[in-house]
Order: structure tokens, then sequence, then C-alpha cells
């Protein structure tokens, strides 16, 4: 307990934890049982000093002892003591196994209740709108099904098992100091309340440097992850000395706030040894003079000795319990907090399906009055309506900002419109679930993304039925495949963060997955911009490949990538300003002439 750090509180301990109950209700019965039968090991160790008392006061019984100055022999009931020490075994051995059951039934329902946990927020991540990921960090959602989650398995099971054996063990010791005599009972109990006060003190100080220490911690941390990342910018401007005063400063509050939270915390084990120590101490002096006034037997000293060991015991328990209940609360508050997020709408009861019954889809998109605002009041797209016909290239352009891959989240459901309509072969695309609209696409986005699997499988990610001979054939479309021939394992090999794949064979590796997929509209979102000069090439001659005989959207800030699209959308300001072929729109003289001109006066 006296190593523990500042605790982070939840807003509402009550009703966040009453949605955990809620949540695992049906292993609240096993946790009942669990909970009571440890209690009722605990409750064996408590009888335990009793009947060690009753066991000394029999060898007691059997000493010598002098009578009118003769020393007088007595015999010792051996009979008696071997019942009491059966009796003992039977105590502990039954305080060991309940223990060991409560902790393996709070083990398993903990473990549980994280596994489940960890599962309602895969599901829940797969019925949250884009919009949520707008506002909160992947490394959040992260946390919670990492971080939080573990901090619910580890301490509830903990904290609640401690909490019960720790009030039992508290009443239990108190009860039996008073049966066995109430004046070293009150004796035990105030040189108990004097060592708590002083704990309590220490607490309160600690505390606060703890919080301070946590603070100071995440400034090193922050400074040290900026610097490093930073490293080659804070070199070119000669950032090392300022870099270096900042994070002595740091490291200098680190070492205060550190060094004093760790002396006071570490006080605490010392104190509890003491109070105990102190303890010993008024039990022996007050039990030898009511012994020695015939108040008590020997043996209730010795059953004191024990049970005011029980008794201060629990205190640093209490406390420790109370702070993972915080902890458990805390992290519970934001997993169901994350749970109760607002989902997507439920779609299992849509019947139309695009490309059902044997009908292929062609890919003619519509687009009608599409408005669309992130949020309510602020329109990003204000009146978009276009016509695309199957198998055409259409290209959107326009500065950032503009909406071009707003447009683009909206043609796939990624975001619901505010009014207008979407239609693929004309069914509006609100009348299908959002699997289906998704089935319609391929993608090759300018982030490439490449999972820890096997070449084959990252190419037919997700596609049932993909054979080797598609995947290879893909391959050689967009010039990968003597590349994957030269691996160690051919088509096999594994591609993770030790992989050599450049960022050009990344971009042709998720080319020829678009590819395997198949579907008869394609997107492609800046996809050479990240790539040399040459490698665009090979990828632009891949993505040519890739959007014959399919209905093609192309988002490009390089103009020169679009001369040949059947129509260039020009948007700006979430409206569609401009519309044509790329030699219709020069001879305009517009928008896009404007912007056409100026990448080549800056590339000249």
């Amino acid at each position: 307990m006296g190593r523990g750090g500042a605790v982070e509180k939840p807003q509402d301990f009550g009703k966040v934890m009453g949605k955990l109950v809620r949540f695992c209700r049906k292993y609240v019965p096993a946790i009942i049982i669990a909970l009571v039968l440890g209690a009722a090991g605990t409750i064996c160790q408590i009888i335990g000093p009793d009947k060690l008392k009753d066991m000394t006061n029999e060898i007691t019984k059997g000493l010598p002892a002098v009578v009118h100055g003769k020393p007088v022999l007595n015999s010792i009931d051996m009979g008696a003591v071997a019942r009491i020490g059966w009796l003992l075994v039977v105590l502990y051995v039954g305080y060991a196994l309940l223990s060991y059951i409560q902790s393996w039934m709070m083990a398993t329902v903990t473990q549980r209740t994280a596994q489940e946990l960890r599962e309602s927020i895969s599901k829940k991540i797969n019925k949250l709108p884009l919009s949520y990921f707008d506002k909160v960090s992947y490394g959040d959602v992260l946390s919670r099904i990492t971080n939080d989650v573990d901090a619910i398995g580890q301490t509830l099971g903990q904290s609640l098992g401690s909490l019960i054996t720790s009030a039992t063990l508290f009443v239990g010791a108190l009860v039996m100091m008073f049966y066995n005599n109430w004046i070293m009972a009150l004796c035990a109990i105030g040189s108990s309340i004097i060592g708590l006060i002083i704990m309590m003190v220490i607490m309160k100080a600690s505390q606060k440097y703890f919080t301070r220490q946590q603070v100071a911690l995440g400034d090193v941390n922050g400074h040290v992850e900026e610097m490093y990342a930073g490293h080659t910018i804070v070199k070119a401007y000669n950032g090392e000395a300022d870099s270096i005063r900042r994070f002595e400063r740091y490291n200098a509050d680190l070492y205060d706030s550190g060094w004093k939270s760790q002396f006071l915390s570490g006080l605490m084990m010392p104190l509890m040894n003491f109070v105990g120590n102190f303890g010993y101490v008024v039990v022996c002096v007050v039990g030898a003079a009511l012994a020695m006034d015939g108040q008590i037997e020997f043996g209730v000293i010795v059953a004191f000795m024990m049970y005011i060991r029980l008794f201060t015991q629990p205190l640093s328990q209490f406390a420790q319990a109370f702070q993972n209940l915080q902890r458990c609360a805390a992290a519970s508050e934001r997993v169901f907090g994350f749970l109760e997020e607002s989902e997507m709408a439920d779609e299992s009861g849509k019947q139309v399906l695009l490309g059902a019954q044997g009908h292929e889809v062609h890919g003619d998109v519509e687009f009608s009055h599409v408005r669309f605002e992130y949020e309510a009041g602020k329109p990003i797209i204000n009146d978009f309506s276009a016509s695309v016909s199957s198998g055409q290239k259409v290209a959107i352009v326009g500065p950032t900002g503009a909406g071009k891959t707003t447009m683009v989240n909206l043609l796939m459901r990624f975001y619901e419109i505010a009014g207008g309509s979407i239609a693929i072969d004309g069914v509006d695309t609100k009348s299908v679930p959002r699997w289906n609209v998704h089935d319609q696409f391929s993608m090759v986005l300018q982030d490439t993304w490449i999972f820890n699997d096997t070449v084959r499988e990252n190419i037919a990610y997700s596609k049932p039925g993909v054979t080797d001979e598609q995947i290879i054939s893909a391959c050689k479309a967009v010039g990968l495949h003597h590349y994957i021939m030269s691996l160690p394992n051919g088509y096999d090999t594994v591609l993770d963060e030790n992989s050599s794949l450049s960022a050009g064979q990344k971009q042709l590796l998720t080319i020829a997955r678009a590819m395997v997929q198949d579907a008869p509209i394609l997107i492609l979102d800046e996809a050479t911009s990240s790539v040399d000069t040459r490698t665009e090439e090979l990828i632009q001659k891949a993505m040519d490949a890739l959007t014959v005989d399919r209905t093609s959207f192309v988002i490009a800030h390089r103009l020169s990538t679009i001369r040949d699209a059947d129509m260039i959308l020009v948007m700006n300001h979430g409206d569609v300003i401009e519309r044509g072929t790329h030699e219709e729109l020069l001879a305009a003289g517009g928008f896009y002439a404007d912007l056409y001109n100026s990448q080549f006066a800056l590339a000249g």
C-alpha cells in the first residue's frame, strides 16, 4: 500500500459501478459464492488464535507450580493439546483451501468480464460512424481496449475479494478481542488509532507529490518524444542547448516530486510495522498486569498477540482495495462511455441489394443536390449534382479543404448526407445496407496499408475465392511479380515491420489488391503523391490498367495525371464550380486553368 500513487477518480463512482455490475450480471452468483467462501476462510483464520489460547492454557496447567514455597508438578493433558492441534490444522487448511477457491473463481470471473468487454469494444468499433474517429484519436480507442480493460480485469477481482476478507478480518478480530478481554481490546484499538492517524497524514501529504510526479513524467516523456521525432530539425536549427535546458528543468521537477512521493510513501511500511510492534508492547504490558492480578489466563496474551496483527492488517488492505476500486471505476467509466457512443443506424432489415439475383452492377453513379455538414449549421457540401456513366473516368480537383475526399466518403456511405441523394445504377445508396455499397468499390488511397500477413493474403484481403492465378496476374499487371518472386518465400513471405517494401512497392501492392477485388467502381485518392517520378510512372500505368472498363473517381493534386479524364469536376468551398474535359476547362480560362498553369509555372 505504501507504494501506491495518485489514483484517477471517476466522475460518478456509484453509477459506473452499477453499469459494471449489470454488464457482468450473469457472473454475480459466482461472485457472491466466491466472496462468501473468502469470508468463511477468513473466519477460520480468526478462530485460530482463540484455539491457540486454549492450547496455551492447557500447557500452562501442566507446568510446575509453587504452592506454599514448594514446587508441585502437574501433568499436561496431551490428549486435549492434540485435539486442539488437529482442530487448528483443519482451520488453517480450510482457510487456505477456501482462499484458493475464492481466488480461482474471482480470477475466472474478472478475466471473462475483461474478455467480453474487449469483444464488445471490437463490435462497437464496427458500428461507429467515421465522424467519431474524426474527433477521437486511434490511440485513445486503443487505450480503452488495452489499458482500461486490463485495469478492470486486474483490480476488480483483487479489490472485491480483498475488501470482503479485510472487512471480515477487521470485524472478526475486533469481536474476538472484546470476547477475550475488553480492557486489552480497548488498549489495542487505541494504539492502532494513533498509528492510523499518522498514516492518514502521510498519505494526504504524499498524494499531491504523486500527482506532481505524473505531470512531470508526462512532461519528460513528451519532450523526449518530441525531440527524438524532430531531432533533424533540432540539429538543423542548433536547438540542442535549448532542448537540453528544457529537459533538465523537466527532469529536475520529476526528481523533486518523485523523491518526495517515494520518501513519504516509503514511510508507510515502517510505520505499519511500528504500529504493530507498539500494539504488541501494549498488549504484553497490560496483559501481564491483568495476568498477575488473576483477571486473565496466560493464553489470552498469546491470542491478543495474534489478534493485534489481524486487526491492523486490514487497515492497509482497506486503503489498497478502495484505491483499486477507484481505478477500476475510472477505467470502467471510459470503457462504458465508448460503448454508449451513438451508433450507425441498424440496417439488418434492408432487403434491397445492389447486384442481387445475378444483375451485374454497371457503375452508373448519380449525385442529385447532395448536401453535407460535419457540424450542424456548417455545410461542407452545399448543392452537388453530377451524372457519371459506367466506365467513365471522373477526376475531382480543387484546393485543400474544397471537399474532394468528403465527396468520395459520401459516395461510399462512410458519412450520411444531410440532403439530396446518391444512386448507383438508379438505386439510392440509402436504401441498401452499407456493406453492400462497400462491395461495389475498390480503393487505392494515398496512405497505403499493409497488414502483418503474407503477400498473398494482403492482396486477396477480405475477398473469398481468390485464386493464385488471379493474384499473380494482378501482380504482373502492376509490375510487382518479379520483385515478389525475389523474396525469401515468394507470395508466402510475411510482410511485417521488417519487410523491405518501398513506398512505391506498397502502393503497387494496394493497386494489385484493388484489381483482385474487381469491383465495378474504383476510387483513387492521390495515389502517387509520395513517390518519385519514375515510380509514379509505374504506378500511373498500373492505375490506367486498373481503370479499364470501370467507373473511376480520381482525386488528384497533380493535374498532369488526369488529362485523359472523361470529366473533371472542379470543387471549391463545397461546390462544383466548373466541369468538363481537360481541354474544355483550359479553353474556358477559369479556376481550373489557373490551377493548372500555376502548377506548371511552379514546376518550371
